[in-house]
């Protein structure tokens, strides 16, 4: 036996080490639940080094487990049907840029997906109508089945309109067009109404210098609006759905929030008339629209009705890519990371 002073300073009494010592330490009695058995060939296979004491515990690398495991990497499953962004109005490059980025950013959420852009008023090579987009589309699909001798999978292409709120004029064309194709393609709803759509309103009108860019820091902004008029197109359908996002963003703004239509005569004016007579004085216009859907102009000629100044329209903010992707997801059945997915108002 060995006394020495343990290291909280206390004598301590230890067994000898020595080599067939008799009171050797039974090292043969250790296991780890971590490492292979003391003495078994995959120990052996495992120690450093022949020289290594035998029976010390191997500690093997753990699969990390619990809420704080990293979640596995989702992906558009193999034969998916294509995503087909469904853009309203007239064909331009500004419409092709913010389609183009509203589809990039949601292939960024789920890597392989086949993200196509079809115009509802496109019939070229450089803006190619949703029509023949489809067509294209259900073409390759079944030349995939065909090749593949399984069964008919689905859909070729589910069809995600990129509108804030209903249309019901454009929504009756872009189901003509899928007819027309013969594709079979599904049709999802529209973006809205949505909290997240609330929240990419409320970013516009801070940009624009017409609201606090953060309520909670209660920063200030001495152009903001203290009533909005929240304007978008699609008759009367679209001014009740309008409202709903227009409830979460006066939450958000501790202002008034009405919705009005751009293609109904006199709507804006009379809105803001309202707001004035509950007593907003400095108002602001809050286009609740993508962007292409409205022809250039409207938007400062309805400013100019109301007399108040206008944010941008939603254009390609990160939120409506990711409200497209969740559409897809919804109507393929895929269950999107928290992030990526959006649950909708109705």
């Amino acid at each position: 036996m060995t006394r020495g002073i343990n290291r909280d300073g206390y004598r301590s009494t230890q067994p000898s080490l020595r080599a067939g010592g008799s009171e050797a330490l039974a090292c043969d009695a250790m296991s780890s639940p971590t490492g292979p058995a003391p003495g078994s060939p995959d120990f052996d296979a495992a120690s450093p080094s022949p020289g290594a004491a035998p029976g010390l515990p191997v500690r093997m690398p753990r699969r990390q487990t619990g809420r704080h495991r990293k979640p596995e990497p989702l992906a558009a499953p193999e034969g998916a049907p294509a995503l087909v962004l469904a853009v309203p109005g007239t064909p331009s490059g500004a419409s092709r840029s913010l389609a183009e980025e509203v589809s990039s950013i949601a292939r960024s959420e789920l890597p392989g997906l086949d993200a196509r852009i079809g115009y509802v008023d496109g019939g070229d090579d450089e803006f190619p109508s949703l029509e023949a987009v489809l067509a294209h589309a259900a073409a390759e699909h079944k030349d995939r089945v065909g090749a593949d001798g399984q069964p008919d999978p689905g859909p070729a292409a589910v069809v995600v309109p990129l509108l804030a709120g209903p249309d019901s004029a454009l929504l009756r064309r872009i189901r003509q067009a899928m007819m027309n194709s013969g594709s079979g393609a599904e049709l999802t709803d529209v973006l809205g109404p949505h909290p997240l759509l609330a929240e990419a309103l409320h970013v516009r009108l801070s940009e624009a210098g017409l609201a606090r860019a953060d309520r909670a820091r209660l920063f200030t902004v001495a152009t903001a609006a203290d009533g909005i008029i929240l304007a978008t197109v699609g008759g009367e359908e679209a001014v009740q759905a309008a409202g709903i996002t227009g409830m979460l963003l006066s939450a958000r703004l501790a202002v008034p929030v009405l919705a009005a239509a751009l293609d109904q005569e006199g709507a804006i004016s009379r809105t803001a008339e309202q707001l004035r007579e509950s007593g907003s004085q400095q108002l602001a216009l809050a286009p609740y629209l993508i962007g292409p859907e409205i022809s250039d102009g409207l938007l400062g000629a309805a400013a100019a009705e109301a007399g108040c100044a206008s944010a941008e329209a939603l254009g390609a903010y990160g939120t409506v890519g990711r409200l497209v992707l969740s559409n897809y997801a919804a109507a393929m059945g895929i269950t999107l990371p928290t992030q990526a997915q959006g649950v909708p108002v109705r």
